[in-house]
């Protein structure tokens, strides 16, 4: 512990579904907050990714159980209110082979002067990936269901309705559906369920 507080940069440790487990100070001090106010939060509602297909690919890569290193281009607003650029680094680690990776996610700052332009909303689904997993549910799929349909695992169905609840504040999966309908995710008015072309993006 005393040599994880002393690396310079930005450290986490989190979950396969990027709960943060664990900070380093510097962490912390990016956050203008002590370590265990952090533990327990999104490492998605931290940082803004710029591209979601970037994520998408390290859902993937748990999916399969390769280790191996990805970069998230990220925005961020800072415990100084200043916003930012960078980048997540992420690990994917695990003690076991056939257990379901954690995340090392180490944080490189790019650009720490004020950013002119708003930050990314996260209003409405970043990925086509997250509506079709909107109108499957609103068609009556279950979890596994809808991971089979989707080509994902169901712990991949279940990290992206984990990421949109957080999004939208939504406790369950019917305020989930009611909101895709309202940010025109999916298109009102059909059956079955359809998803609108082209989804909405983030910041659109």
């Amino acid at each position: 512990m005393v040599l994880f507080d002393r690396i310079p940069m930005p450290v986490a440790v989190c979950d396969p579904y990027g709960d943060v487990r664990l900070v380093n100070a510097a962490f912390a001090l990016e956050w203008g907050t002590t370590a265990g106010r952090l533990k327990g939060r999104s490492i998605l509602d931290l940082f803004v990714p710029v591209d979601a297909a970037q994520v998408d690919r390290i859902t993937q890569a748990q999916k399969t159980g390769r280790r191996s290193r990805y970069t998230v281009a990220v925005a961020w607003r800072g415990g100084d209110g200043v916003r930012r650029r960078g980048e997540l680094i992420v690990d994917t680690v695990s003690e076991r082979a056939n257990r379901v990776p954690d995340l090392l996610v180490t944080v490189r700052v790019f650009d720490a002067s004020p950013v002119p332009d708003p930050m990314p909303s996260t209003a409405a689904p970043t990925h086509p990936q997250e509506a079709r997993i909107l109108a499957l549910l609103a068609a009556g799929a279950t979890t596994a269901r809808a991971a089979r349909e989707a080509g994902l695992t169901t712990d991949g169905v279940t990290y992206h309705l984990r990421q949109l609840s957080r999004r939208w504040g939504a406790s369950n999966r019917t305020e989930l559906v009611a909101r895709a309908y309202a940010e025109g995710v999916l298109v009102a008015g059909v059956w079955p369920p359809r998803v609108a072309s082209p989804p909405p993006e983030a910041g659109a």
